[in-house]
């Protein structure tokens, strides 16, 4: 178990050229940064909830094979910290938090067109972002940790924010 002191570094982002639309979450949990796969918790409703707008076996495919479906639908993935500290997984406990760097999704992603934030924690970095001209939108949380909204409630949040990122 990593401490507090011990710095952590994120995941490098999943992007294509033509991404239209990007997912940022906080920082990985350490599920994922022990997996070194995105929404690596089982409990997590982050695949589950692609596999049924796209309805599509997300969740029964392999890592690699996911990405390359994110990929092909014009969807990126990444978080809204390079580094951090932290114990646990919960949001809370992040501390000394650096930002990535954005501008690289628009010479990675010229085309993107909206950035969708996994939470709350997340949506603290909405500023930077439409610094950029980019625009956000915050959606309820994947994580585990956010069982005040069941599956269905977080399942429509979802699906209208990818109509309107063009990846439905």
């Amino acid at each position: 178990m990593k401490t507090a002191d011990a710095r952590l570094q994120g995941l490098p982002p999943v992007l294509a050229r033509h991404t239209r639309c990007v997912v940022l979450g906080s920082f990985p949990g350490e599920a994922s940064l022990l997996a070194q796969q995105y929404y690596g918790h089982p409990r997590n409703h982050f695949w589950p909830l692609l596999a049924e707008i796209w309805q599509v076996e997300l969740v029964a495919m392999p890592y690699r094979q996911r990405l390359a479906e994110v990929r092909r639908r014009g969807l990126g993935i990444w978080d809204a910290y390079a580094s951090c500290r932290r114990e646990g997984s919960l949001d809370t406990a992040i501390e000394a938090a650096e930002l990535n760097d954005f501008a690289q999704l628009l010479r990675r992603a010229p085309g993107l067109q909206l950035v969708l934030h996994n939470g709350g924690e997340s949506a603290r970095a909405a500023r930077a972002l439409r610094s950029l001209g980019l625009p956000t939108q915050r959606l309820p949380s994947t994580s585990p940790a956010n069982a005040s909204w069941s599956f269905e409630r977080k399942l429509a949040a979802w699906r209208a924010a990818f109509a309107a990122g063009g990846v439905a």
